[in-house]
């Protein structure tokens, strides 16, 4: 078997600053690693999975790719450029792949509707989460956003709603800049109760999670929502959007695990957040219903499912 593929602009350098890097990481007994060019190496593997919507030129006799979102096909969240170069990968991939993983009901059905790919095709497997060590902290005022500066995660309303706040409580947004970041930037202005970190290394993720009392993430589009099931399995109650994935990652047999909004609607992010913001049963309900909900998403099921799909190819 061989995993591999690339979602942005890559070159001959970075593949192989990559592939040296996974070189001194361990590995299981059973895997191999080496390296892969599009057009040239070994083919003795009999399957390929493309870990995104990209697979090598020169075909393997299986293969299978993982769609993670497709938003740049539905929105202008990125440039002409990217939207142009990702849609003819993306409808390569969908094309020349024997079966196609998508990691949630909404983004199975944009393969199925945008790429024209049958729902026998189409294999959902959830991704899954490991909850981080945190350390011995108290939590702080404080409405914490994780994730890139960028229109399609709608930062700019959530600044919006935070300005009807109590004065004593301050939004973190953690990330570095993206697509149109400067909308969000206007909005802030020269707030003191706002702080942009910039990007923040994943191992000090940990402090921030243990210090916030509210995780606000109103995203406009997302084909999973990773930071939603870690802010979840961290303790804290949750604020997100009411389309795309979203729904699908908070709902669970005990009703939803976090407070859904219409992101769009600027109005409602203000009096759901403020809602949180000023009852404390509310939160500890959000929290207890959160951490409930990230107990089902392991990676120890999506690595048996992905298994099952090897095994339904290679039969």
């Amino acid at each position: 078997m061989a995993a591999g593929g690339y979602a942005d602009e890559w070159d001959w350098f970075y593949r192989s600053q990559r592939y040296w890097r996974a070189r001194r990481e361990p590995k299981p007994s059973n895997v191999t690693r080496r390296f892969l060019a599009d057009s040239w190496g070994n083919r003795s593997a009999r399957l390929f999975h493309g870990l995104n919507q990209r697979l090598p030129r020169k075909r393997f006799p299986r293969q299978v790719s993982t769609f993670h979102d497709l938003f740049v096909l539905t929105g202008d969240y990125s440039t002409p450029e990217f939207r142009e170069r990702f849609a003819a990968q993306a409808r390569e991939a969908a094309a020349a792949s024997d079966l196609i993983i998508a990691v949630s009901k909404f983004t199975a059905s944009q393969v199925e509707d945008l790429l024209h790919v049958p729902a026998s095709r189409i294999r959902v497997i959830h991704h899954g989460i490991v909850p981080r060590p945190l350390p011995d902290l108290p939590r702080e005022k404080m409405i914490l956003c994780i994730g890139a500066i960028q229109r399609r995660k709608n930062q700019a309303a959530l600044v919006r709603a935070f300005r009807a706040m109590p004065s004593d409580w301050r939004l973190v947004l953690a990330g570095s800049q993206g697509y149109e970041a400067a909308e969000t930037l206007r909005e802030i202005g020269n707030s003191d109760q706002i702080q942009v970190t910039g990007y923040i290394p994943d191992a000090e993720l940990a402090t921030l999670y243990a210090r916030a009392s509210i995780f606000a993430f109103p995203s406009l589009d997302e084909g999973f929502g990773m930071p939603i099931l870690e802010a979840m399995a961290a303790g804290i109650p949750v604020l997100t959007s009411d389309r795309s994935s979203m729904p699908e990652v908070v709902r669970g047999a005990a009703g939803d695990a976090a407070l859904l909004v219409d992101p769009t609607n600027d109005e409602q992010i203000e009096a759901k957040l403020k809602e949180l913001v000023t009852n404390e049963t509310l939160r500890q309900s959000l929290i207890e219903k959160g951490r409930a909900r990230a107990r089902n998403f392991t990676w120890e099921k999506a690595v048996e499912q992905t298994a099952a799909v090897y095994r339904e190819l290679l039969a």
